[in-house]
């Protein structure tokens, strides 16, 4: 089974539903369910037009994407307390919001190379909600990749010569292709699509009838 899971690495219910899907996959490989999944991370842009390297605290952008300081607090404190209902700390008051094409490209290439691309998408997930790190940054992305195990002159390589761009592009529009206006979107084998950050009991029902159907 080949899931798409399409998100950006600023947005708080992508990471709440990573953390659930998570705990979702580990609950049923626990209980002898063998998933056979190939998850695969897609990227998504919030936020297209903010800018690279000029990074403004996200409260600022919430102010002015809903339309006033009580609104924009209102969001803000309600995703920080369902995050740590699931375990995670969000930290927005020093969250630094940036444009996340040179995030999107990391963790393209981090698939390409073979490594773990999800462990990085959560890297940088916990460098955006919890650190106050900016995820522009071509050396944060690159600190970040190192960490995970991705050779420094290959991560500087790939930002100096700006390849992954057109596959960047190509994937944002693929989202636009199948309909995809918001997210947490995931794909399931090109077919089904499960939109939001689902609760981890939802996600295991969801992936059990799934299983089952491609075993019959």
């Amino acid at each position: 089974m080949k899931l798409e899971i399409f998100s950006d690495v600023v947005c708080p219910w992508c990471y709440i539903g990573k953390h659930r899907f998570d705990q979702a996959v580990a609950n049923l490989t626990e209980a002898g369910i063998d998933l056979k999944i190939e998850i695969i991370y897609r990227p998504f842009q919030l936020d297209p037009t903010a800018q690279l390297d000029t990074p403004t605290p996200v409260r600022d952008a919430y102010i002015k994407k809903f339309g006033g300081v009580e609104r924009a607090d209102e969001i803000l404190a309600h995703v920080t307390k369902i995050a740590a209902q699931d375990g995670i700390e969000f930290h927005l008051d020093r969250a630094l919001r940036a444009n996340t094409s040179r995030a999107h490209r990391l963790i393209a290439l981090a698939q390409k190379l073979n490594e773990n691309h999800a462990q990085l998408k959560e890297r940088l997930m916990i460098a955006y909600f919890c650190e106050g790190r900016d995820i522009s940054n071509i050396d944060t992305l690159t600190a970040i990749a190192v960490e995970c195990g991705i050779d420094r002159d290959v991560v500087l390589r790939m930002f100096a010569d700006d390849s992954g761009n057109d596959e960047l592009e190509q994937n944002l529009q693929r989202a636009s292709d199948l309909g995809i206006t918001a997210v947490p979107t995931y794909v399931f084998d090109e077919k089904w699509s499960v939109p939001g950050a689902q609760d981890t009991e939802q996600f295991e029902r969801i992936l059990r009838r799934l299983s089952e159907q491609t075993q019959n």
